[in-house]
């Protein structure tokens, strides 16, 4: 059988994207469908290898080879085992459900030391990067009518905000020694201090703090989180390292790593695109990524010329023409994931194959990488999120140091 290398998949790929089925207008009319399923491994899509028995070594044999065309349309109707994740040791792209199983790491066990959370909150005021904006509640955008790639967003003006942060350190945080930690989007998930005591205790990951920012408010154009998290610029990342962070250490009394190997992002949605802009405007900041129905797709406003298509300008652009960055990236999304939520039709709108497209260009340009199709799943889904968010943290942690230092330097 013919080989076809994997850039030619990718523009076969992009070639046959489906068109987008219609959806209401900002004004009313008939209700949008809800998103459709799509199968896995259709044509140009990638290769999933079923979670499972066996799915160690069948993601190591395909990584040493070319991946025919042909190979992606077989057994569309495979199914990884419940409850079954990805290796936690290898790259590739995986096929998860469609039943799901609550990670037994979920569960507090009463013999596990308990790390300890600490809270303190931001305002407007206070910064100089987000003076605050708000959409007026049950307004839309309109499209551009010069322009389709982007909406008018008349009902957005200057607004404050406020947000908490939350910070959880490790009992085996040890004092004056530099934290390795994690930034969360969209506040504080409640089920990671017991995730991370029961995984650090375990020795398989190392004794890491979160840092768990709220959003400033609102959701996609003319609102606070959107200006942050869909924003293709290192503004939020530097706004983090010179307004969060600081106050982070104060707070909870750590201190927290300049190493970037040391640094990583998290968050879903458009908090997940938010969480690889993070990392790919600054590499020098962080290194890690993990990212559920990461929202690649033109979410950006205001419109900017020099990133026309907003985050979905990773996969059809940047990855692909810019040299490879030390970035090891986590992601997935639902096979029933946004299709298409808006009135833009600019055929950029679907999180799917927003998803699939940065699998493809992420194994072209030789990232580490693992990509996550997630079946009978839906936008951020909480199933799916409860049976995987441990694995996919043990699999980002891969090569950095488990134990923590024995003393202070």
């Amino acid at each position: 059988m013919k080989t076809t290398p994997h850039l030619l998949r990718l523009a076969l790929f992009l070639a046959g994207l489906p068109a987008l089925v219609p959806i209401a207008s900002a004004q009313g009319g008939a209700a949008r469908p809800g998103p459709p399923t799509r199968l896995p491994n259709t044509p140009g899509t990638p290769l999933l290898i079923p979670a499972g028995p066996g799915a160690e070594a069948q993601a190591r044999a395909v990584a040493k080879q070319t991946v025919c065309l042909a190979d992606a349309t077989a057994d569309t109707q495979a199914q990884g085992a419940p409850g079954a994740n990805p290796p936690v040791t290898v790259d590739g792209d995986f096929l998860i459900g469609p039943a799901y199983v609550e990670a037994p790491e979920r569960k507090a066990d009463p013999a596990v030391p308990k790390g300890a959370v600490t809270q303190f909150t931001l305002t407007s005021a206070d910064s100089k990067f987000y003076p605050g904006i708000t959409r007026d509640p049950g307004t839309l955008g309109v499209v551009d009518p010069d322009n389709r790639y982007t909406l008018l967003v008349p009902t957005s003006h200057p607004a404050p905000w406020k947000r908490t942060v939350n910070v959880y350190v490790p009992s085996q945080y040890v004092p004056g020694t530099a934290a390795p930690f994690l930034v969360t989007a969209d506040g504080f998930d409640t089920s990671l201090p017991t995730i991370l005591d029961n995984l650090i205790a375990a020795h398989r990951l190392p004794p890491l703090v979160v840092v768990g920012i709220a959003n400033g408010g609102g959701d996609a154009q003319g609102s606070e989180r959107g200006l942050e998290y869909d924003t293709m610029s290192g503004k939020y990342a530097e706004f983090v390292e010179a307004e969060v962070l600081p106050l982070a250490e104060k707070t909870a009394r750590v201190t927290l790593t300049k190493d970037p190997e040391g640094r990583a992002t998290m968050g879903g949605s458009s908090g997940g695109s938010a969480a690889l802009i993070m990392a790919w405007y600054h590499p020098e900041l962080y290194h890690r990524v993990l990212t559920y129905s990461g929202t690649y797709v033109n979410q950006q406003w205001p419109f900017t010329p020099a990133m026309p298509h907003g985050a979905w300008e990773f996969h059809e652009h940047l990855i692909a023409e810019s040299p490879v960055k030390p970035l090891r990236l986590w992601l997935e999304v639902g096979d029933r994931d946004n299709y298409n939520p808006n009135v833009m039709r600019d055929d950029m709108h679907d999180w799917v194959v927003a998803n699939q497209r940065m699998a493809v260009v992420l194994r072209a340009k030789g990232y580490h990488y693992q990509f996550v199709f997630a079946r009978n799943a839906g936008h951020t889904d909480r199933t799916v999120r409860g049976q995987t968010l441990p694995a996919a943290l043990e699999w980002l942690w891969q090569g950095y140091p488990k134990e923590p230092p024995a003393t202070a330097k």
